[in-house]
């Protein structure tokens, strides 16, 4: 098992963090690195709900997605697990900061030996996410890519 984890404080309030998490017209505009645009097919913001996407990426080259919702908690967390390769499961917890919120982005990678190997990229894609939410609840608008 691997462990990636980020923070970010981020100028807005966790409420405002959580909404550009549970709305699937805002989360396609930020979720991924740098570059990629998503498409979703499916989205059930519950416990339980799968969410199926197609993230593009800069070439073109479509990287189909299926992770469940494992855990909502409005406004404090939200627990994913992707389902197809590789499996990982993902927690963003927001908590209220001076700042606005501390958004901790908390990733576990079944397989270390593939984690590993791709530690430069996840953390790159881990920061520019980080970036591309805060530009989001920044402007409470589309994000640039």
């Amino acid at each position: 098992m691997s462990v990636f984890r980020h923070s970010r404080e981020i100028p807005a309030s966790p409420a405002s963090v959580f909404a550009a998490i549970q709305d699937p017209a805002r989360l396609a505009r930020w979720w991924g690195p740098d570059g990629f645009t998503n498409t979703f097919s499916t989205f059930e913001f519950r416990p339980g709900g799968p969410w199926l996407f197609t993230m593009h990426g800069p070439d073109g080259t479509g990287y189909p997605n299926e992770s469940e919702f494992l855990e909502i908690v409005p406004g404090s967390l939200v627990r994913i697990r992707h389902v197809n390769l590789p499996h990982f499961e993902l927690s963003i917890a927001l908590e209220p900061c001076a700042a606005g919120t501390l958004v901790t982005w908390t990733g576990v990678f079944e397989n270390a030996e593939f984690a590993e190997n791709m530690r430069g990229f996840l953390e790159k894609a881990n920061e520019q996410n980080l970036d591309r939410l805060a530009r989001e609840v920044g402007a409470g608008g589309p994000v640039g890519v």
